[in-house]
């Protein structure tokens, strides 16, 4: 069973700039060099999920600008289906990055269209309710997320959530998420613990990732050893490797290990769709691991 994921999400141009270091305000260097990617958390987790095994959907938009092409592109070159992004008038998602030699970065969103994805129709919620498995972020209204996660909650599909870039999330939409996924900052600045959500996820860069599902012992994920070169969008990987995981019926402890895997593999590449380890490399990985732990 490959499993069904639909994603609902953003889908941004990356506009990746690579210094030494980050400059401090009011400062400024000089570029190493530069480059556009796809990008935006809905298109990077799709493609980690499709990349891992799934058969995924992605419900976006992009706008009427040359960078909409580069989006439409990059999803039908995955194999996924093109005719769900939606074209809106005016610009299309962009994100300003900046990665310094340490493989940190930051980031400038430039919303666009996904700022206009606030309904869903009816041929999108149909997609919903045939996956196994709904990721949303929060790069996109939360009227959308709302409207999403409720078909699914009706539905019978899985709902992981990853809330950032970080906001007060309705009640209305955390009583439907099976799976809620944050990295520390994330998890400090929500009080995750006092959230009503069966299972937390929360990632730890080098440090692996914990998971406490309600009611159960908290597990540590073990981290898998890299040299980092660029970190840009290895949470989305996680996210995205983990929902083609529990679609296919894999319990969540394994899943996040693979997730984990995955996750690891991206931050030895620059770019974060570029980055995207297939789930071939993902076993690679794990058998090499295997050996140097027997």
């Amino acid at each position: 069973m490959s499993g069904r994921v639909t994603v609902v999400g953003s889908a941004n141009v990356d506009l990746v700039t690579r210094v030494e270091r980050i400059p401090a305000p009011g400062e400024t260097v000089t570029a190493e060099s530069f480059n556009i990617y796809a990008g935006g958390k809905g298109l990077n987790q799709a493609i980690a999920a499709q990349r891992a095994g799934a058969q995924t959907e992605l419900i976006a938009a992009v706008g009427s600008d040359s960078y909409a092409q580069v989006l439409i592109d990059t999803v039908a070159g995955e194999g996924m289906d093109d005719t769900l992004l939606r074209r809106e008038p005016g610009s299309t998602g962009t994100a300003f990055v900046t990665t310094d030699a340490t493989g940190e970065n930051n980031i400038v969103i430039v919303p666009g269209a996904n700022g206009r994805l606030r309904r869903l129709t009816d041929a999108e919620r149909d997609c919903i309710r045939r996956a196994d498995v709904l990721v949303c972020q929060l790069e996109v209204p939360t009227s959308a997320v709302e409207d999403a996660v409720t078909t699914a909650w009706e539905a019978g599909t899985a709902v992981v959530l990853n809330p950032t870039p970080v906001r007060p999330v309705p009640a209305a939409i955390l009583a439907a998420v099976d799976v809620l996924i944050v990295n520390e900052h994330e998890a400090e600045q929500l009080r995750v613990d006092e959230l009503p959500v069966p299972c937390v996820l929360t990632t730890l860069g080098p440090k692996g990732a914990t998971l406490r599902i309600r009611g159960e012992r908290t597990i540590q994920v073990p981290a898998r050893r890299t040299i980092a070169i660029d970190t840009t969008g290895a949470g989305d990987t996680f996210v995205g490797a983990f929902a083609a995981e529990i679609a296919r019926g894999i319990g969540y402890a394994e899943a996040a290990t693979r997730a984990n895997v995955a996750a690891s593999l991206s931050v030895e590449e620059e770019g974060a769709v570029p980055s995207i380890p297939t789930r071939q490399a993902v076993d690679d990985a794990l058998s090499v691991e295997r050996v140097e732990n027997q």
